[in-house]
């Protein structure tokens, strides 16, 4: 699930998975997969020698939030409203605690996903920049380089409940 992490411009923004059966991630109300994600990261990576990158990214953005929806009625079952209400609808919440567990897969699902996303949302590129003095952009969302690891290790690790089996898609593994 999404968990809130300190950015150093609006306090704390949420950041994660939202559906265990999806590789989708939301930063407050931009929505991309995990393994664009990855991929910008690797990007990033192989800069090293740049003071400043820059570059930018089409992501889904919801404006609304009543057209994101609510995360903890979707997963309980009595709310399902907006974006993610839809996909709870169609990929619902484990009846056992047990299985809770980020599916290595949920990139099997991008296209259903995909097709429901753009009936809520607007896309727009999202600027993402990294300063060498410490400090990270993503969006309109500035973070220290430490915070920034952690959303990297939040990913690597397969959110808050982890990958399945401890099995990380081959994105996350850069392979």
């Amino acid at each position: 699930m999404s968990l809130s992490f300190r950015s150093e411009n609006y306090g704390n923004i949420a950041f994660g998975f939202f559906n265990i059966e999806s590789d989708m991630l939301l930063l407050e109300n931009h929505f991309f997969f995990a393994d664009r994600f990855c991929g910008w990261m690797g990007d990033l990576s192989e800069m090293k020698a740049v003071e400043s990158v820059l570059f930018e990214q089409e992501v889904h953005v919801i404006e609304a939030l009543e057209k994101i929806g609510d995360l903890m009625g979707a997963i309980h079952g009595v709310r399902f409203t907006g974006f993610i209400g839809r996909i709870y609808e169609l990929f619902s919440f484990p009846p056992d605690p047990e299985k809770f567990r980020q599916n290595p897969e949920g990139f099997r699902t991008q296209r259903i996903v995909e097709e429901e996303i753009r009936r809520f949302s607007i896309q727009r590129s999202m600027c993402i920049r990294f300063h060498r003095d410490n400090r990270v952009l993503i969006g309109p969302y500035e973070f220290s380089v430490p915070v920034f690891h952690e959303l990297i290790g939040y990913v690597w690790q397969g959110g808050y409940p982890r990958w399945k089996g401890e099995i990380r898609p081959a994105y996350v593994r850069g392979t």
